[in-house]
């Protein structure tokens, strides 16, 4: 497993991800024009100072199975970053999610701005909160967090902090 830029087979991915099952935890599928302003904002914005997304590519493979990234946020007064990926069904249930999530926080703790990441997967994505356990990540409980615009959902907050030496099996394991 590696991570690529984001490209454009984001888009592509983007629309594959798009299902009932994918989306069961976000809100819904999306209309096709979401997608691509998504994959637009990803290429323009998100590529350094505001946040970086890869795409996760499996060895002689030239499609992503999946993306990871993230985003400055402020949370309860304090700036952190936020955390998401996915990966495509036939791919899941394989560790990838966790690999590519420890990959990206490896980057993100080379940029040295922030201590915090934070992820907020809803309280019934089980294999999101996995994810987040697997990596290193601390629940620090339940909140309120809305996601997508508009649309309240009882989510885990889960935390990694940065500076922590790289002793967790989950960060070294890659």
């Amino acid at each position: 497993m590696e991570l690529q830029e984001w490209d454009e087979r984001g888009l592509w991915l983007e629309r594959q991800a798009n299902t009932a099952a994918m989306k069961e935890h976000l809100g819904g599928v999306e209309p096709p024009g979401k997608l691509v302003e998504r994959h637009e904002k990803y290429l323009a914005t998100m590529r350094g100072a505001d946040g970086w997304m890869w795409l996760v590519v499996l060895p002689g493979s030239p499609d992503p199975v999946g993306s990871v990234g993230y985003w400055r946020r402020e949370w309860r007064g304090e700036p952190v970053y936020e955390m998401g990926w996915k990966i495509l069904p036939a791919h899941q249930g394989r560790g990838l999610a966790v690999r590519a999530t420890v990959a990206a926080l490896r980057r993100v703790a080379a940029i040295g701005e922030r201590r915090y990441v934070h992820a907020y997967p809803s309280v019934a994505n089980t294999a999101s909160n996995g994810v987040c356990r697997r990596s290193g990540f601390q629940l620090l409980g339940e909140t309120s967090f809305e996601y997508p615009r508009g649309h309240l959902i009882v989510s885990n907050d889960w935390r990694y902090d940065l500076s922590a030496p790289l002793n967790n099996p989950a960060r070294t394991n890659q």
